[in-house]
């Protein structure tokens, strides 16, 4: 009897066991703050479109891994010419996109070059500038010829500006996209959530999860209360402000503070009165007590930046203490700019809760030192169109999550209206250079003269809060890209 008790408790175990894992969840409900004006990556500047589509809808030649590292995706593999200038790309073959028509060089070379023409939209065009021609050898392989070498062409060419889409669907892609990815879009409820599915036809290795649902809830609140009622199994970056050690004390979630590329700042107009009077900056820049910023923010999680640059880049110089918090100074320079008595001006703040609880923190300093700010809530296309677009303000608050964007303070006719010659010399070399360690001293260069030139107030970088079921598996814990890649996620029961 004993050994029957025994072998039958085994079975019940065994049976358990068993049970749990054929009944592993193959849904996810993943809670994102924006909801993207749009799903096509290679026409918009919102990371809200890379955090739904990359990876899972879309692809490109290369992708970035969750390391930061470059990885083979449509082209398994590539040669490099000698001068530096040839790259050869040998596709994928047995690849199709959703819509059913084939992958091929083709699709690359017109992706490619509908990227680099003159009335291109996509928000990235200087990831494109060195190409000189797109070359189709055969079906499986196609050349790209550049004007000059450029050590960052296959990591530019993960970015989710560069993934590949086929002439048949470009035109759908803000609506229906159509990938080549292990996900395919099923639905999109206007201002509630974006489902994918699983992709059965996917060239690659099959996706765990059979369909994801990413749910905007930009209120913080909500999502606490979303996420302890399960109605969301998982936020890749939660606001979850005072609540957040109330998560961190429940067994039933995973809380993970990674990072992000996202350079939080204080954007100034710099083509704008009082804006382009460098004193003025300066003044700005000490004002701001960033420990007070971050403590507000980002509950404490953000990391400080004095540049335009993450403090995880092995390049990263720390400027921080260019302009430390000195008030006394910041008035002696607004005094010597003839504004002794302050102004008035706007503060245009985009919907996430850093953008809001940071301008609140920001204006409130800035009164200190007798600058009046007018602050203007803005939903977020309304800011891409305003700010972003227009340069119709004076000052915002945004994080800026390209990973190693600072070349954008060398564009021409760019929001922050921004021009130093220095600098775009320094970056016109960094573009043409190889070598590791010369590229970091050119980027050090970088740092400084933006840092210098107090282009912006340079805040923090943005803290990754993941909050997660703590039954799942495979989301990333740090972003070196604008993405949540759901493609090695799963529950463990």
């Amino acid at each position: 009897m004993k050994r029957f008790s025994t072998m039958l408790g085994a079975a019940m175990v065994l049976l358990a066991t068993s049970t749990a894992a054929l009944s592993a969840r193959t849904d996810l409900v993943l809670g994102v703050v924006l909801e993207p004006p749009h799903l096509d990556p290679t026409a918009g500047a919102a990371a809200a479109i890379d955090e739904i589509v990359y990876a899972n809808i879309f692809e490109g030649l290369t992708r970035i891994g969750p390391s930061g590292q470059v990885m083979p995706a449509l082209a398994e593999s590539w040669e490099i010419s000698e001068d530096g200038k040839t790259y050869t790309f040998h596709l994928r073959e047995g690849v199709t996109f959703h819509d059913g028509t084939t992958f091929d060089a083709e699709d690359v070379k017109f992706t490619l070059e509908r990227a680099m023409a003159e009335d291109s939209t996509n928000a990235q065009k200087s990831l494109f500038a060195a190409i000189e021609t797109v070359e189709v050898v055969d079906a499986a392989t196609v050349t790209v010829k550049l004007a000059h070498p450029q050590g960052s062409f296959l990591y530019n060419m993960g970015w989710g500006d560069a993934v590949i889409v086929a002439p048949e669907s470009e035109l759908e892609n803000r609506e229906k996209p159509v990938g080549t990815g292990p996900f395919k879009f099923h639905r999109w409820a206007k201002g509630s959530a974006v489902t994918l599915v699983a992709n059965p036809d996917y060239w690659g290795e099959p996706v765990a999860l059979e369909k994801v649902e990413f749910r905007f809830i930009p209120d913080a609140a909500a999502s606490v209360t979303a996420l302890l009622s399960g109605d969301v199994h998982a936020f890749s970056n939660m606001q979850a402000g005072d609540a957040l050690p109330q998560i961190e004390a429940d067994p039933r979630f995973k809380v993970v503070i990674g990072s992000t590329e996202g350079e939080t700042i204080l954007a100034m107009n710099n083509g704008k009165a009082p804006f382009d009077d460098i004193r003025v900056r300066k003044a700005i820049s000490h004002a701001l007590d960033r420990e007070e910023i971050i403590l507000g923010a980002t509950a404490g999680n953000g990391v400080p930046i004095g540049s335009h640059f993450s403090p995880a880049n092995e390049a990263y110089v720390d400027l921080t203490g260019t302009y430390p918090h000195d008030l006394d100074k910041a008035k002696e320079l607004l005094a010597e700019a003839g504004l002794a008595d302050g102004f008035s001006a706007t503060l245009k703040l985009p919907p996430p809760p850093y953008a809001r609880d940071g301008g609140e923190i920001i204006a409130s300093q800035l009164r200190e030192i007798g600058i009046q700010l007018e602050i203007v809530p803005m939903e977020w296309a309304q800011w891409l169109e305003q700010v972003f677009s227009n340069k119709d303000y004076d000052l915002t608050v945004i994080s800026h999550t390209e990973p190693n964007d600072i070349e954008i303070y060398a564009r021409d006719d760019y929001y922050f209206n921004y021009d130093n010659p220095e600098l775009k010399s320094v970056m016109a070399e960094l573009d043409r250079t190889a070598d590791p360690a010369k590229r970091n001293e050119l980027y050090g260069q970088a740092q400084r003269i933006i840092a210098e030139d107090a282009v912006n107030g340079f805040l923090f970088q943005l803290p990754k809060t993941g909050v997660w079921d703590a039954r799942i598996e495979g989301l990333w814990e740090n972003s070196p890209i604008q993405a949540n890649d759901l493609t090695k996620v799963r529950w463990t029961e």
